[in-house]
């Protein structure tokens, strides 16, 4: 039986300066560099200024980038491109005293020519897994953003006309991705720490919300607290069963059990004289 797979998404190429004084020098990196079909090299430069100026420009993930060169040397200009946007930098010079600096500007790497093959290569290596890293960063934080606008500005208030009611869609964030969840696709919820972990079909995605708000969020009418840290999708219901001592546990159509606290007792019995 043959299965069907979605293909791998390419991760983007990762855009690239060379900056050295020495054309040979750069001629050198370009080299190797073009043996990496992920990288993309945008730009040359030969001086700091330049460099700065690049940078600015093309905005590159990466900077293969010279130390010691006339009018400008590497670190000042990355002093002008700023730290917010500054690619991430493999220093490559001949002069070893500027390790220390290299490494309190967190640079990546520190390649001391002459350099082999192997060298660059683990170099090279460093420094895509640390511009990924900044990716996966950079998306999660607007990830963030915009599920934060949404919760406070992007729901439209409901609309009785059509149907709905409040609460009628959850917005949030797991795993990096924004889910967009109708209310009567969730089986339940329960509290976990500062989050809420919501059971949707067998799978769970935490929303960091407290358990007071997220009730207020949600219609009364279709979802009901059992617990001081669980609220149950009242169509998810199939029993109540005798527990210890007198309690009962709540039943939902999939097997799963939950604890009936004391204090909701009086909620399940309205729910039930209403269903009669």
């Amino acid at each position: 039986m043959k299965t069907n797979t979605a293909p791998a998404i390419p991760s983007p190429r990762i855009r690239t300066i060379i900056v050295d004084d020495e054309p040979t020098a750069r001629r050198g990196v370009r080299l190797l560099l073009e043996r990496d079909s992920g990288v993309d090299i945008v730009g040359e430069a030969s001086g700091g200024a330049e460099a700065a100026a690049l940078m600015k420009r093309e905005k590159p993930d990466l900077a293969f980038l010279d130390v010691q060169m006339p009018g400008c040397d590497g670190f000042e200009a990355l002093t002008q491109v700023g730290a917010e946007a500054a690619p991430a930098v493999v220093f490559v010079t001949a002069y070893d005293e500027h390790a220390l600096h290299a490494f309190e500007v967190n640079a990546v790497d520190y390649l001391l020519k002459p350099y082999d093959d192997t060298r660059f290569s683990a170099a090279l290596q460093r420094a895509k897994a640390e511009v990924r890293l900044r990716q996966s960063d950079s998306v999660n934080s607007r990830l963030s953003q915009l599920l934060d606008y949404l919760q406070q500005n992007g729901e439209r208030p409901a609309d009785p006309a059509r149907g709905e009611a409040a609460g009628d869609r959850i917005l949030l964030k797991s795993s990096g991705e924004i889910f967009f969840l109708k209310a009567d696709e969730i089986d339940w919820i329960e509290a976990e720490g500062d989050y809420m972990k919501f059971h949707v079909g067998g799978r769970s995605h935490l929303m960091r919300e407290t358990m007071a708000r997220l009730e207020a969020r949600l219609d009364p009418k279709r979802f009901i607290r059992i617990h001081r840290s669980t609220i149950v999708n009242i169509d998810r219901l199939r029993k109540l069963s005798p527990s210890f001592a007198g309690e009962y546990a709540v039943v939902l159509h999939d097997g799963t059990k939950l604890k009936l606290s004391r204090g909701y007792h009086e909620r399940i019995a309205e729910l039930m004289k209403r269903a009669r």
